[in-house]
């Protein structure tokens, strides 16, 4: 049937989570925590399609779901930049732990 057994996509998707866990939380810079998020919405778009892949192979509502999350995420991440930008233009800064300096 499929040549990669399931535990593979798996034990990639999780450390893709866990790399973007530790990113999010770790990290001060706003355009590496926006790309930590990125790595987490991609794991799960690999367990969409693995799951997809081995338990209904002849259906189509994992690749629908995946396509969607990707689409969000590119919204997400234009809106995100857009704020960015505008904080770093407005405060000179986007560093996320500055938070004297990133006050309204």
């Amino acid at each position: 049937m499929n040549e990669v057994p399931l535990n593979h996509f798996l034990i990639v998707s999780t450390a893709l989570f866990f790399i973007g866990v530790f990113g999010f939380l770790s990290r001060r810079n706003l355009v590496t925590i926006l790309m930590s998020v990125e790595l987490i919405l991609n794991s799960v778009n690999i367990n969409f399609i693995a799951f997809n892949e081995y338990l209904w192979p002849g259906k189509m509502d994992g690749l629908y779901f995946t396509l969607f999350i990707i689409a969000i995420a590119a919204a997400e991440a234009a809106v995100a930049i857009a704020i960015i930008i505008h904080l770093y233009r407005h405060y000179r800064s986007i560093d996320a732990e500055d938070t004297d300096t990133l006050r309204f």
